[in-house]
């Protein structure tokens, strides 16, 4: 069934007319001669991107031989989306209740499709370890806040003077026991004195074969494993923009392909298996994940709007063709947020209408 749907959308694409004139700003599409420029932009600000000719059998009259599409191999992906999803919906639940609960409102169990950046992740879970973290006195005791602030800002004019009492005191103690600690090292003799006998046989059991082996062992447990994408970006002579690819590999070291179901942990949720499905690839052998381009140039339309309006209240120029793919990848990073693939360039894109 997929095969002959491939056959189907490749017979369509193949039988639409090749767009002549530019629609970048009016609907946010590309000609294939626009999709060239701007892959070409792409390949050198990031040169992980390259061109490719692909199968000769399966090239396209319409783009040049040798740039049929763009590829970027091997590119990382440390964690499973959903990670991050359960991070957001830990925060959502979190803001809810401090809200008063939602209520009867029905947005209160909807979830917005975005995920927490690396950083912020690491700030949250860093907010939640101070969360649970007691602070102690010097009997053990756990510092109730009311005493913790006291402590802090001297409290009264009594606790003051007890809390001086008590550090003179503390003062006193410390300097009898470094008495106490000097006249105890001089009851120990210098140990430059003594040898080991010995030392020669324990460095060479230090570094017997057996031990070095598990020193190995340990050396490659601590080597991050990850999951590696190859990621590719075709023009789409149907929808008349680009589309993007993705093939996954196992973080087991032994290069398998993912399956289908493996590559949708990589997607969000809300696109897994709607937005983004499983295909044949126009060029490379073998199924891919794939993010269907229906709704690229209405997206692609609205952010180049509102580039336009910021940029131009600004009185700087407007975006052109040659960053298209930067703010196209930067759209496509929030449906696959952990895949880290290079697109450089700082793009700030709205899609707010």
């Amino acid at each position: 069934m997929p095969s002959l749907l491939s056959n189907l959308k490749s017979a369509r694409e193949y039988l639409t007319p090749t767009l002549k004139s530019s629609a970048f700003l009016t609907r946010g599409v590309l000609t294939p001669e626009e999709f060239v420029k701007a892959g070409d932009e792409l390949v050198y600000k990031c040169p992980t991107w390259t061109w490719e000719g692909g199968d000769p059998s399966k090239r396209k009259a319409h783009l040049p031989p040798d740039k049929q599409f763009l590829m970027t191999r091997n590119v990382p992906c440390t964690e499973r989306v959903s990670s991050l999803e359960n991070v957001v919906a830990v925060s959502h639940s979190e803001g809810a209740s401090a809200d008063g609960g939602g209520g009867d409102d029905d947005d209160g169990d909807w979830l917005v499709s975005q995920v927490l950046s690396a950083e912020e992740k690491k700030k949250h879970d860093e907010k939640e370890l101070e969360d649970e973290f007691d602070i102690l006195d010097d009997e053990g005791e756990v510092v109730a806040e009311k005493k913790l602030a006291a402590m802090t800002l001297g409290g009264d004019d009594a606790a003051g003077d007890e809390a001086g009492k008590e550090s003179n005191t503390k003062r006193d103690a410390d300097v009898a026991v470094a008495t106490d600690d000097a006249d105890d090292d001089d009851e120990y003799a210098d140990m430059d004195d003594f040898e080991d006998d010995d030392i020669m046989e324990d460095e060479a059991a230090v570094t017997s074969p057996a031990i070095a082996a598990d020193a190995t062992t340990s050396t490659n447990d601590d080597i991050l494993k990850v999951r590696t994408y190859d990621l590719s970006i075709t023009y789409d002579k149907y929808y008349q923009t680009p589309r993007i690819w993705l093939m996954g590999y196992a973080d087991d070291g032994s290069s398998r392909p993912l399956t289908g179901d493996e590559m949708m942990q990589d997607v969000i949720s809300d696109y897994a298996h709607r937005t983004v499905t499983i295909e044949n690839h126009p060029h490379v052998h073998g199924p891919h994940a794939s993010i269907h381009p229906c709704q690229h140039g209405a997206v692609m339309k609205t952010i180049v709007r509102n580039l336009t309006k910021d940029q131009a209240e600004g009185e700087e120029s407007g975006p052109t063709v040659e960053v298209y793919l930067f703010i196209f990848l930067k759209f496509v990073s929030s449906m696959i947020p952990t895949i880290s693939y290079d697109f450089t360039m700082d793009v700030s894109a709205s899609t707010k209408k």
